[in-house]
């Protein structure tokens, strides 16, 4: 690998370790006390997944509190300044502690003083108020925290503004006592997911990616997918799935596939700015990628009141399709610019690969068993599987310190270092203990400092929540939208998927979805309930969630962007621009499972799934084949938009209307497939017209 793409690769991890864990590097016995804090953090949420969380907002309260003493020591001031602890820093993190855990140590109290709280409390609720959007700043983004001043200045000035959003104001006390005392603002859906099980989640990601389970996926990618057209930038989109589906951070899917994905992708002969976006789109999709998808599904299971299992079913069709999607992009972009694929030396060899590292999967088969065979609840689930994970950890060091245990050095899969294939000999006494505690203390370590921005930012999300239930704010913009839609549900869809995009470009995707939730849902799902269509509730907070996503690798804003584009050493807003064109897909699927929930395996059978994923999968190519402009030539125009007519009939297989005549969608569905076998046999007799113009598929 290049000294340059190493560089890249260098400046793009402390750039996700700033979004992710923070910016600061520590040693000495300032390392040790924020592990022992952090490590205490995450030992603290296993203990409550194993026994129960504590009775009411206890368990809130000591999650807050560990959440902002991370934040205060783990983030500066300034973002990405790095440094040494500051005195403030100190400061701040012993009193936003203070302040968070009081509610722990004075519960009764608290519960009991709601609508009369002395001016004590008050003013502890404002100094906890103040320091939750502080972390939040630092830890997340500056949006976030002015969006909440501007509700709270909204719940303040209500009687000076005109129209329809108007209200008669409260006083400052009012305001803290309901956000702070009360269950409906701080400590309310959002910080109590956060402490429950995104925590557990999160956690458990990070153990697998301790042990090595992230590396294994990615050389089982390259294995795969290495050899064929365009072949690194397929296995970053496997990896990328596979992944997202163990950690549900983008930034951290981006930075940890992309330093192997983004070189070889350019060795191949890929773009710089094209590699990146590759990784970018395929990064963010992770999210949406079940078992573990990102916090806001949690919380979605939470604010509308039905099993994670319920949002795991719903989402994993649309998960694959988007993949395929981009698979198929990915696939037509390197058939389009003549991009080979890697050599079998460059590429590690797949059983010895694929059996290598199959014990690394064992927690989430467990997790998964756990959760659909058992029915076991998501927290009780992660904890064993959490569990598990710490056996893995031992099994395999006791296996490599006492028996051979030949594996793939990271570079050795790039095909640089034929060498790297080495042997680990007995180890020295005690190297298993060391091994395995570093390990399983890395894996608490990292949990906890990803999760303090998460936990800051769902109490800032919490105090927005408390606001709209105070001024009866979500039930205003649901009038004023179906108002402004006319009745109609086409346009109430269009004005959510903006509002969403333009929050989603400043907020992370977890404060965009509970926004948007609480403002624009409401207003779908009165429009359907006039219409008498009776969407869903899980449709349309999917539809909501979905374009949370998408907004996060949306131009100009972009974090995964910019960090893609680092390592890939390419402009990060052509990068991201990029990007936003490979996840088209993303787009288009919330409509079409909003018009066709069959896609989300709701009131369907297993015949029926099989009928339509196929279908499906043929819709996403050709809607893959309009974006591109190339199959087997070059597409023009009218054929692209022949394709993009057929990805809508395909993946939206309902009767068709024309005039008077309703088609049978079975009708429907073969014309599409016979139109799609036109095409193809069309476009090569013009290949074979023109061979100058042709690449072979």
């Amino acid at each position: 690998m290049a000294d340059q793409d190493r560089t890249n690769i260098e400046s793009s991890k402390k750039m996700a370790r700033s979004a992710e864990g923070g910016s600061r590097e520590f040693s000495g016995i300032v390392a040790i006390v924020v592990t022992v804090i952090a490590v205490g953090m995450s030992l603290f949420q296993v203990y409550t997944g194993f026994f129960g969380e504590l009775p009411g907002s206890r368990q809130l309260s000591v999650h807050l509190t560990f959440g902002l003493v991370l934040c205060f020591l783990c983030f500066p001031l300034r973002r990405g300044a790095g440094g040494r602890i500051t005195i403030a820093d100190i400061i701040l993190a012993v009193i936003g502690g203070a302040a968070a855990f009081y509610l722990f140590a004075n519960y009764d109290h608290v519960v009991t003083s709601v609508g009369n709280a002395p001016t004590y409390d008050i003013v502890i609720g404002a100094v906890l108020i103040v320091l939750v959007l502080e972390a939040t700043r630092r830890s997340v983004s500056p949006m976030l925290p002015i969006i909440t001043i501007i509700f709270l200045l909204y719940a303040y000035f209500g009687p000076y503004i005109p129209g329809d959003l108007g209200h008669r104001g409260f006083r400052v006390k009012r305001i803290i006592d309901h956000v702070y005392m009360s269950g409906e603002g701080l400590w309310g859906v959002p910080l109590r997911v956060s402490a429950t099980f995104v925590f557990l989640f999160v956690l458990f990601g990070a153990f697998l990616e301790r042990i090595g389970a992230g590396e294994y996926l990615i050389n089982l990618s390259f294995a795969v997918m290495g050899r064929f057209r365009g072949g690194p930038a397929k296995a970053a989109v496997v990896a990328s799935c596979a992944m997202g589906s163990i950690s549900g951070s983008s930034i951290a899917n981006t930075v940890t596939t992309g330093a192997m994905t983004i070189p070889l992708m350019k060795k191949v002969g890929f773009k710089p700015h094209v590699a990146g976006a590759v990784e970018v789109a395929a990064s963010t999709n992770g999210q949406l990628m079940p078992p573990i998808m990102g916090a806001a599904a949690f919380i979605m299971a939470e604010i509308i009141g039905v099993p994670y299992l319920q949002i795991v079913k719903a989402a994993f069709i649309p998960a694959i399709l988007s993949y395929t999607a981009i698979f198929c992009i990915v696939h037509l972009e390197a058939v389009k610019e003549g991009i080979r694929g890697l050599t079998r030396e460059e590429c590690p060899p797949m059983i010895r690969t694929l059996l290598s590292g199959l014990h690394y999967l064992i927690p989430l088969f467990l997790l998964v068993w756990l959760l659909l065979v058992t029915m076991w609840t998501p927290t009780t689930s992660a904890s064993w599987s959490i569990l598990a994970a710490m056996v893995v950890a031992l099994g395999n060091n006791v296996y490599r310190a006492y028996w051979r245990f030949p594996r793939v050095a990271a570079g050795a899969t790039l095909g640089e270092d034929p060498d790297a294939y080495d042997t680990y000999r007995r180890r020295p006494q005690g190297f298993v203990g060391r091994r395995t505690v570093s390990e399983i203390v890395g894996a608490l370590d990292a949990g906890a400092r990803n999760m303090a921005g998460i936990a800051a930012a769902c109490a800032c999300c919490g105090i927005i929540i408390g606001v709209v239930t105070l001024t009866g704010l979500g039930l205003k913009m649901a009038t004023l939208i179906t108002e402004a839609a006319a009745g109609s549900l086409l346009l109430t869809l269009i004005f959510s998927v903006f509002a969403s995009i333009i929050l989603g470009m400043g907020l992370p995707t977890t404060a965009t979805y509970i926004i948007m939730a609480a403002m624009t849902a409401p207003a779908i799902m009165t429009i359907s309930s006039d219409l008498g269509l009776g969407l869903p509730i899980i449709a349309v907070h999917l539809f909501v969630f979905y374009y949370g996503i998408v907004a996060d690798d949306t131009p100009p804003v972009g974090l995964c962007a910019y960090a893609a584009a680092g390592i890939a050493g390419a402009d990060p807003i052509k990068t991201g621009w990029k990007s936003f064109r490979l996840d088209l897909a993303a787009f288009t699927l919330p409509f079409m499972f909003i018009y066709n929930t069959k896609l989300l395996m709701i009131d369907t059978t297993l015949a029926e799934i099989l009928y339509i994923v196929p279908l499906c999968i043929l819709g996403m190519f050709c809607w893959s084949v309009f974006i591109q402009g190339h199959w087997k030539v070059k597409t023009p125009i009218v054929e692209r938009l022949l394709f993009l007519g057929l990805a809508f009939l395909l993946v939206n297989p309902n009767h068709l209307v024309v005039g008077d005549l309703l088609i049978n969608r079975h009708l429907v569905n073969g014309l599409a497939i016979v139109s799609v076998a036109a095409l193809y046999f069309w476009q090569r007799s013009r290949a074979n017209r023109t061979p100058a113009l042709a690449v072979t598929t």
